[in-house]
Protein backbone atom coordinates (compact mmCIF):
# COMPACT_ATOMS: atom_id res chain seq x y z
CA UNK A 1 0.00 0.00 0.00
CA UNK A 2 1.38 3.40 -0.92
CA UNK A 3 1.86 6.13 1.63
CA UNK A 4 -0.85 8.20 -0.08
CA UNK A 5 -3.40 5.40 -0.06
CA UNK A 6 -2.73 4.56 3.55
CA UNK A 7 -3.05 8.19 4.58
CA UNK A 8 -6.34 8.51 2.74
CA UNK A 9 -7.68 5.42 4.45
CA UNK A 10 -6.73 6.78 7.85
CA UNK A 11 -8.46 10.09 7.12
CA UNK A 12 -11.60 8.26 6.03
CA UNK A 13 -11.58 6.23 9.22
CA UNK A 14 -11.15 9.33 11.37
CA UNK A 15 -14.02 11.08 9.61
CA UNK A 16 -16.28 8.06 10.04
CA UNK A 17 -15.38 7.90 13.71
CA UNK A 18 -16.04 11.59 14.21
CA UNK A 19 -19.44 11.31 12.52
CA UNK A 20 -20.52 8.49 14.84
CA UNK A 21 -18.92 9.78 18.04
CA UNK A 22 -16.34 6.99 18.13
CA UNK A 23 -13.07 8.88 17.87
CA UNK A 24 -10.23 6.32 18.09
CA UNK A 25 -8.03 6.04 21.14
CA UNK A 26 -4.77 7.94 20.88
CA UNK A 27 -1.60 5.97 20.25
CA UNK A 28 -0.33 6.90 23.68
CA UNK A 29 -3.52 5.59 25.32
CA UNK A 30 -3.27 2.31 23.41
CA UNK A 31 0.42 2.02 24.25
CA UNK A 32 -0.35 2.57 27.94
CA UNK A 33 -3.01 -0.15 27.90
CA UNK A 34 -0.65 -2.59 26.16
CA UNK A 35 2.25 -1.86 28.50
CA UNK A 36 -0.08 -2.28 31.47
CA UNK A 37 -1.22 -5.63 30.07
CA UNK A 38 2.37 -6.75 29.59
CA UNK A 39 3.33 -5.74 33.14
CA UNK A 40 0.39 -7.61 34.67
CA UNK A 41 1.36 -10.72 32.74
CA UNK A 42 5.01 -10.32 33.74
CA UNK A 43 4.18 -10.31 37.43
CA UNK A 44 1.31 -12.82 37.32
CA UNK A 45 3.34 -15.88 38.26
CA UNK A 46 5.92 -16.01 41.07
CA UNK A 47 6.75 -19.63 40.21
CA UNK A 48 6.91 -19.81 36.40
CA UNK A 49 7.51 -23.04 34.54
CA UNK A 50 10.26 -21.61 32.34
CA UNK A 51 12.30 -24.75 32.95
CA UNK A 52 10.07 -26.44 30.35
CA UNK A 53 12.25 -24.76 27.76
CA UNK A 54 12.11 -27.20 24.84
CA UNK A 55 12.02 -24.69 22.02
CA UNK A 56 14.45 -22.29 23.68
CA UNK A 57 16.91 -25.12 24.26
CA UNK A 58 16.66 -26.34 20.66
CA UNK A 59 16.99 -22.80 19.29
CA UNK A 60 20.20 -22.26 21.24
CA UNK A 61 21.49 -25.63 20.05
CA UNK A 62 20.74 -24.69 16.44
CA UNK A 63 22.61 -21.41 16.87
CA UNK A 64 25.61 -23.59 17.75
CA UNK A 65 25.09 -25.45 14.45
CA UNK A 66 23.37 -28.58 15.79
CA UNK A 67 19.80 -29.83 15.39
CA UNK A 68 20.05 -32.86 17.68
CA UNK A 69 21.40 -33.40 21.18
CA UNK A 70 24.00 -36.08 21.75
CA UNK A 71 22.98 -36.70 25.36
CA UNK A 72 19.59 -37.18 27.06
CA UNK A 73 18.04 -33.97 28.30
CA UNK A 74 16.82 -33.45 31.90
CA UNK A 75 14.16 -35.90 33.02
CA UNK A 76 11.36 -33.33 33.21
CA UNK A 77 11.78 -32.68 29.47
CA UNK A 78 10.11 -35.94 28.47
CA UNK A 79 9.18 -34.73 24.98
CA UNK A 80 12.74 -35.10 23.74
CA UNK A 81 12.63 -38.37 21.82
CA UNK A 82 15.53 -40.71 21.05
CA UNK A 83 16.18 -41.59 17.41
CA UNK A 84 19.28 -43.25 15.95
CA UNK A 85 21.42 -42.34 18.95
CA UNK A 86 20.37 -38.67 19.12
CA UNK A 87 17.66 -36.77 20.95
CA UNK A 88 15.14 -34.49 19.21
CA UNK A 89 12.33 -32.19 20.33
CA UNK A 90 8.88 -32.84 18.88
CA UNK A 91 8.08 -29.13 18.56
CA UNK A 92 7.72 -27.88 14.98
CA UNK A 93 10.39 -25.76 13.34
CA UNK A 94 8.35 -22.55 13.54
CA UNK A 95 8.16 -22.77 17.34
CA UNK A 96 11.93 -23.14 17.49
CA UNK A 97 12.52 -20.22 15.12
CA UNK A 98 10.24 -18.04 17.26
CA UNK A 99 12.68 -18.53 20.13
CA UNK A 100 15.79 -17.70 18.10
CA UNK A 101 15.98 -13.99 19.07
CA UNK A 102 15.81 -14.89 22.77
CA UNK A 103 18.17 -17.86 22.49
CA UNK A 104 20.71 -15.56 20.84
CA UNK A 105 21.00 -13.64 24.12
CA UNK A 106 21.89 -16.88 25.87
CA UNK A 107 24.48 -17.78 23.25
CA UNK A 108 26.00 -14.33 23.70
CA UNK A 109 26.13 -14.86 27.46
CA UNK A 110 23.64 -12.08 28.30
CA UNK A 111 21.07 -14.43 29.92
CA UNK A 112 21.34 -17.93 31.35
CA UNK A 113 17.83 -19.35 30.95
CA UNK A 114 14.67 -18.89 28.94
CA UNK A 115 13.10 -15.51 29.85
CA UNK A 116 9.61 -16.98 30.02
CA UNK A 117 8.03 -14.10 31.94
CA UNK A 118 9.41 -11.53 29.51
CA UNK A 119 8.26 -13.51 26.45
CA UNK A 120 4.77 -14.04 27.89
CA UNK A 121 4.51 -10.33 28.70
CA UNK A 122 5.72 -9.37 25.23
CA UNK A 123 3.17 -11.67 23.59
CA UNK A 124 0.35 -10.34 25.78
CA UNK A 125 1.22 -6.71 25.12
CA UNK A 126 1.56 -7.22 21.37
CA UNK A 127 -1.68 -9.23 21.24
CA UNK A 128 -3.45 -6.45 23.13
CA UNK A 129 -2.22 -3.93 20.55
CA UNK A 130 -3.65 -5.92 17.66
CA UNK A 131 -6.94 -6.48 19.51
CA UNK A 132 -7.27 -2.72 19.98
CA UNK A 133 -6.33 -2.07 16.35
CA UNK A 134 -8.90 -4.56 15.05
CA UNK A 135 -11.57 -3.14 17.38
CA UNK A 136 -10.79 0.37 16.12
CA UNK A 137 -12.05 -0.58 12.65
CA UNK A 138 -15.56 -0.95 14.10
CA UNK A 139 -17.88 1.95 14.93
CA UNK A 140 -18.28 1.23 18.63
CA UNK A 141 -17.32 3.42 21.55
CA UNK A 142 -13.86 3.29 23.10
CA UNK A 143 -15.11 1.67 26.30
CA UNK A 144 -16.31 -1.31 24.31
CA UNK A 145 -13.14 -1.42 22.22
CA UNK A 146 -10.99 -1.59 25.34
CA UNK A 147 -13.36 -3.98 27.11
CA UNK A 148 -13.45 -6.47 24.24
CA UNK A 149 -9.69 -6.32 23.78
CA UNK A 150 -8.84 -6.79 27.45
CA UNK A 151 -11.43 -9.57 27.74
CA UNK A 152 -9.40 -11.70 25.32
CA UNK A 153 -6.31 -11.30 27.53
CA UNK A 154 -7.82 -11.20 31.03
CA UNK A 155 -11.30 -12.69 30.68
CA UNK A 156 -10.21 -16.01 29.22
CA UNK A 157 -7.97 -18.96 30.02
CA UNK A 158 -5.18 -17.18 28.12
CA UNK A 159 -4.16 -15.31 31.29
CA UNK A 160 -3.51 -18.37 33.45
CA UNK A 161 -2.08 -20.57 30.71
CA UNK A 162 0.28 -18.10 29.05
CA UNK A 163 1.72 -17.10 32.43
CA UNK A 164 2.70 -20.73 33.08
CA UNK A 165 5.49 -19.73 30.67
CA UNK A 166 6.46 -23.21 29.48
CA UNK A 167 7.28 -23.97 25.86
CA UNK A 168 3.78 -25.33 25.16
CA UNK A 169 2.04 -22.21 26.46
CA UNK A 170 4.43 -19.80 24.75
CA UNK A 171 3.89 -21.59 21.43
CA UNK A 172 0.15 -21.00 21.82
CA UNK A 173 0.85 -17.36 22.65
CA UNK A 174 2.90 -16.97 19.47
CA UNK A 175 0.14 -18.66 17.45
CA UNK A 176 -2.52 -16.37 18.90
CA UNK A 177 -0.41 -13.28 18.17
CA UNK A 178 0.25 -14.56 14.65
CA UNK A 179 -3.46 -14.98 13.95
CA UNK A 180 -4.27 -11.51 15.29
CA UNK A 181 -1.56 -9.96 13.11
CA UNK A 182 -2.72 -11.93 10.07
CA UNK A 183 -6.32 -10.81 10.59
CA UNK A 184 -5.32 -7.17 11.05
CA UNK A 185 -3.05 -7.01 8.00
CA UNK A 186 -5.59 -8.90 5.89
CA UNK A 187 -8.90 -7.28 6.82
CA UNK A 188 -8.12 -3.94 8.52
CA UNK A 189 -4.88 -2.69 6.94
CA UNK A 190 -4.21 -4.68 3.75
CA UNK A 191 -0.54 -5.66 3.68
CA UNK A 192 -0.40 -9.19 2.25
CA UNK A 193 3.29 -9.75 2.86
CA UNK A 194 3.05 -8.77 6.54
CA UNK A 195 -0.11 -10.85 6.88
CA UNK A 196 1.83 -13.82 5.51
CA UNK A 197 4.62 -13.34 8.05
CA UNK A 198 2.15 -13.35 10.94
CA UNK A 199 0.33 -16.34 9.49
CA UNK A 200 3.68 -18.17 9.34
CA UNK A 201 4.19 -17.38 13.03
CA UNK A 202 0.74 -18.82 13.75
CA UNK A 203 1.00 -22.15 11.92
CA UNK A 204 4.71 -22.44 12.68
CA UNK A 205 3.83 -22.71 16.37
CA UNK A 206 0.50 -24.52 16.05
CA UNK A 207 0.24 -26.62 12.91
CA UNK A 208 -3.58 -26.72 12.98
CA UNK A 209 -3.58 -23.02 12.07
CA UNK A 210 -2.85 -24.12 8.50
CA UNK A 211 -6.60 -24.74 8.27
CA UNK A 212 -7.30 -21.01 8.28
CA UNK A 213 -5.10 -20.37 5.23
CA UNK A 214 -8.06 -20.42 2.78
CA UNK A 215 -9.94 -17.90 4.93
CA UNK A 216 -7.04 -15.46 4.97
CA UNK A 217 -6.28 -15.99 1.29
CA UNK A 218 -9.89 -15.22 0.44
CA UNK A 219 -9.61 -11.82 2.09
CA UNK A 220 -6.22 -11.21 0.54
CA UNK A 221 -7.83 -11.85 -2.85
CA UNK A 222 -10.84 -9.63 -2.26
CA UNK A 223 -11.05 -5.97 -1.33
CA UNK A 224 -11.80 -4.68 2.14
CA UNK A 225 -15.57 -5.11 1.66
CA UNK A 226 -15.29 -8.76 0.69
CA UNK A 227 -16.25 -8.22 -2.95
CA UNK A 228 -14.31 -9.91 -5.74
CA UNK A 229 -12.09 -7.81 -7.92
CA UNK A 230 -13.80 -7.40 -11.28
CA UNK A 231 -11.31 -6.02 -13.79
CA UNK A 232 -8.42 -7.90 -15.37
CA UNK A 233 -6.04 -5.55 -13.60
CA UNK A 234 -7.78 -6.31 -10.33
CA UNK A 235 -7.52 -10.06 -10.94
CA UNK A 236 -3.81 -9.69 -11.60
CA UNK A 237 -3.32 -7.62 -8.45
CA UNK A 238 -5.31 -10.16 -6.46
CA UNK A 239 -3.05 -12.95 -7.70
CA UNK A 240 0.07 -10.95 -6.82
CA UNK A 241 -1.31 -10.25 -3.35
CA UNK A 242 -1.98 -13.95 -2.74
CA UNK A 243 1.54 -14.85 -3.90
CA UNK A 244 2.95 -12.16 -1.62
CA UNK A 245 0.92 -13.54 1.29
CA UNK A 246 2.06 -17.12 0.61
CA UNK A 247 5.79 -16.38 0.16
CA UNK A 248 6.98 -16.64 3.77
CA UNK A 249 4.53 -19.41 4.82
CA UNK A 250 5.60 -21.47 1.80
CA UNK A 251 9.28 -21.16 2.71
CA UNK A 252 8.56 -22.07 6.32
CA UNK A 253 6.38 -25.00 5.23
CA UNK A 254 9.09 -26.45 3.00
CA UNK A 255 11.72 -25.87 5.69
CA UNK A 256 9.49 -27.64 8.24
CA UNK A 257 9.14 -30.68 5.99
CA UNK A 258 12.90 -30.71 5.54
CA UNK A 259 13.39 -30.37 9.31
CA UNK A 260 11.11 -33.37 9.84
CA UNK A 261 13.04 -35.41 7.29
CA UNK A 262 16.41 -34.61 8.84
CA UNK A 263 15.11 -35.62 12.26
CA UNK A 264 13.00 -38.69 11.49
CA UNK A 265 13.55 -39.53 7.79
CA UNK A 266 9.95 -38.58 6.96
CA UNK A 267 8.63 -35.18 5.93
CA UNK A 268 5.29 -35.84 7.66
CA UNK A 269 6.68 -37.14 10.96
CA UNK A 270 6.73 -34.47 13.67
CA UNK A 271 7.81 -37.06 16.24
CA UNK A 272 4.93 -36.77 18.70
CA UNK A 273 3.99 -40.44 18.44
CA UNK A 274 7.65 -41.30 19.17
CA UNK A 275 7.50 -39.92 22.72
CA UNK A 276 8.20 -43.00 24.87
CA UNK A 277 4.95 -44.45 26.18
CA UNK A 278 2.66 -41.81 24.68
CA UNK A 279 0.62 -44.26 22.60
CA UNK A 280 0.09 -46.40 25.72
CA UNK A 281 -1.76 -43.57 27.46
CA UNK A 282 -5.49 -44.36 27.77
CA UNK A 283 -6.71 -41.19 26.01
CA UNK A 284 -4.80 -42.21 22.86
CA UNK A 285 -6.56 -45.56 22.47
CA UNK A 286 -7.43 -44.63 18.86
CA UNK A 287 -4.10 -42.99 18.03
CA UNK A 288 -3.10 -39.34 18.39
CA UNK A 289 -6.02 -38.03 16.29
CA UNK A 290 -9.41 -39.64 15.86
CA UNK A 291 -13.05 -38.64 15.40
CA UNK A 292 -13.81 -40.93 18.34
CA UNK A 293 -12.40 -38.28 20.67
CA UNK A 294 -14.79 -35.51 19.58
CA UNK A 295 -17.61 -36.15 22.14
CA UNK A 296 -15.18 -36.37 25.07
CA UNK A 297 -13.20 -33.29 24.07
CA UNK A 298 -16.38 -31.31 23.37
CA UNK A 299 -17.52 -32.11 26.91
CA UNK A 300 -14.18 -31.08 28.43
CA UNK A 301 -14.06 -27.80 26.52
CA UNK A 302 -17.69 -26.73 26.85
CA UNK A 303 -19.41 -28.53 29.74
CA UNK A 304 -16.92 -29.77 32.33
CA UNK A 305 -17.57 -27.84 35.55
CA UNK A 306 -15.26 -26.93 38.41
CA UNK A 307 -14.89 -29.11 41.51
CA UNK A 308 -16.62 -28.29 44.79
CA UNK A 309 -14.61 -28.79 48.01
CA UNK A 310 -15.87 -28.63 51.59
CA UNK A 311 -12.89 -26.49 52.60
CA UNK A 312 -11.59 -23.13 51.42
CA UNK A 313 -11.47 -22.00 48.64
CA UNK A 314 -14.41 -24.36 47.94
CA UNK A 315 -14.71 -23.93 44.16
CA UNK A 316 -11.63 -25.16 42.26
CA UNK A 317 -11.17 -25.87 38.54
CA UNK A 318 -9.86 -29.21 37.37
CA UNK A 319 -6.20 -28.85 36.48
CA UNK A 320 -6.48 -30.80 33.24
CA UNK A 321 -9.46 -29.13 31.53
CA UNK A 322 -12.64 -27.23 32.29
CA UNK A 323 -15.46 -25.49 30.46
CA UNK A 324 -14.35 -22.26 28.81
CA UNK A 325 -17.97 -21.11 28.83
CA UNK A 326 -18.21 -21.35 32.62
CA UNK A 327 -15.13 -19.18 33.26
CA UNK A 328 -15.63 -16.92 30.20
CA UNK A 329 -19.40 -16.61 29.67
CA UNK A 330 -18.92 -13.50 27.52
CA UNK A 331 -17.89 -15.93 24.76
CA UNK A 332 -21.60 -16.69 24.35
CA UNK A 333 -21.97 -13.23 22.82
CA UNK A 334 -20.40 -14.55 19.63
CA UNK A 335 -23.72 -16.29 18.91
CA UNK A 336 -25.53 -12.96 18.55
CA UNK A 337 -27.13 -12.20 15.22
CA UNK A 338 -26.21 -9.30 12.98
CA UNK A 339 -23.00 -8.35 11.28
CA UNK A 340 -21.08 -5.48 9.70
CA UNK A 341 -19.41 -7.64 7.05
CA UNK A 342 -21.30 -10.81 6.21
CA UNK A 343 -18.36 -12.48 4.45
CA UNK A 344 -16.03 -11.78 7.37
CA UNK A 345 -18.48 -13.16 9.92
CA UNK A 346 -19.11 -16.28 7.85
CA UNK A 347 -15.39 -16.89 7.34
CA UNK A 348 -14.67 -16.29 11.03
CA UNK A 349 -17.26 -18.91 11.93
CA UNK A 350 -15.68 -21.26 9.39
CA UNK A 351 -12.28 -20.74 11.03
CA UNK A 352 -13.70 -21.37 14.52
CA UNK A 353 -15.51 -24.55 13.43
CA UNK A 354 -12.53 -25.97 11.51
CA UNK A 355 -10.09 -25.30 14.33
CA UNK A 356 -12.46 -26.55 17.03
CA UNK A 357 -13.16 -29.86 15.29
CA UNK A 358 -9.44 -30.39 14.81
CA UNK A 359 -8.75 -29.68 18.49
CA UNK A 360 -11.52 -32.08 19.51
CA UNK A 361 -9.97 -34.85 17.40
CA UNK A 362 -6.84 -34.75 19.56
CA UNK A 363 -6.94 -37.44 22.25
CA UNK A 364 -5.46 -35.27 25.01
CA UNK A 365 -7.03 -31.97 25.99
CA UNK A 366 -3.62 -30.44 26.62
CA UNK A 367 -2.26 -31.70 29.94
CA UNK A 368 -1.90 -29.40 32.94
CA UNK A 369 -3.89 -26.27 32.22
CA UNK A 370 -6.74 -24.00 33.14
CA UNK A 371 -9.78 -24.25 30.92
CA UNK A 372 -8.87 -25.60 27.51
CA UNK A 373 -5.55 -24.08 26.50
CA UNK A 374 -5.59 -25.29 22.88
CA UNK A 375 -8.62 -23.05 22.32
CA UNK A 376 -6.35 -19.98 22.52
CA UNK A 377 -6.11 -20.27 18.73
CA UNK A 378 -9.87 -19.66 18.51
CA UNK A 379 -9.81 -16.34 20.36
CA UNK A 380 -8.68 -14.03 17.50
CA UNK A 381 -11.63 -15.22 15.42
CA UNK A 382 -14.00 -15.02 18.37
CA UNK A 383 -12.94 -11.38 18.83
CA UNK A 384 -13.98 -10.70 15.23
CA UNK A 385 -17.33 -12.43 15.81
CA UNK A 386 -17.93 -10.32 18.92
CA UNK A 387 -17.13 -7.13 17.06
CA UNK A 388 -19.20 -8.03 14.02
CA UNK A 389 -22.40 -8.21 16.08
CA UNK A 390 -21.54 -5.48 18.60
CA UNK A 391 -23.72 -2.44 19.21
CA UNK A 392 -22.09 0.94 19.78
CA UNK A 393 -22.19 1.03 23.60
CA UNK A 394 -21.76 -1.53 26.38
CA UNK A 395 -25.04 -3.01 27.59
CA UNK A 396 -25.88 -4.13 31.11
CA UNK A 397 -25.80 -7.78 30.07
CA UNK A 398 -22.33 -7.30 28.59
CA UNK A 399 -21.07 -5.65 31.78
CA UNK A 400 -22.35 -8.60 33.80
CA UNK A 401 -20.81 -11.23 31.51
CA UNK A 402 -17.47 -9.47 31.24
CA UNK A 403 -17.28 -8.75 34.97
CA UNK A 404 -17.85 -12.39 35.81
CA UNK A 405 -15.27 -13.46 33.19
CA UNK A 406 -12.59 -11.11 34.52
CA UNK A 407 -13.25 -12.20 38.11
CA UNK A 408 -13.30 -15.94 37.30
CA UNK A 409 -10.03 -15.80 35.38
CA UNK A 410 -8.30 -13.63 37.97
CA UNK A 411 -9.39 -16.17 40.59
CA UNK A 412 -8.15 -19.09 38.50
CA UNK A 413 -4.82 -17.38 37.79
CA UNK A 414 -4.40 -16.79 41.53
CA UNK A 415 -5.22 -20.44 42.31
CA UNK A 416 -2.79 -21.85 39.76
CA UNK A 417 0.09 -19.41 40.13
CA UNK A 418 0.00 -18.25 43.73
CA UNK A 419 -1.45 -21.13 45.75
CA UNK A 420 -1.21 -24.89 46.16
CA UNK A 421 -4.95 -25.47 46.04
CA UNK A 422 -4.85 -26.87 42.49
CA UNK A 423 -2.58 -29.89 42.27
CA UNK A 424 -2.00 -32.63 39.66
Amino acid sequence: MSRRKKSGKQVEKRNDSADTGTEPLSRSAKALICVGTALIYYFSNPKPQSYYDYTFRVAANMLHGRIAFNLPQPGWLNEFVPFEGYFYSVFPLGAVLSMMPFALFQVLGIIKEMPGAFIAALLAGASCWFCLQIAESYQIDNTKRVLYSLAILFGTFTWANLTFEGAWQLALGFAMLGELGAIYFTVCDRRPWLAGIFFAIAFGNRTECLLIAPVLMYFVWTDARGKKRGSAEGEKQGTLDVLSFCAVPFVLGVATLGYNYVRFHSITDFGYARIPGVLDEPWYNHGIFSVYYIPRQAYEMLLKLWNWKITFPYLIPDGFSASILFSSPFLLLMFRTGYKNGALKFCSWAAVVLLTLTLWMHGNSGGWQFGYRYAMVLLPWILVLLLESAKKGVTGVEWALFSFSFAANAYATWLFNWTEYVKP
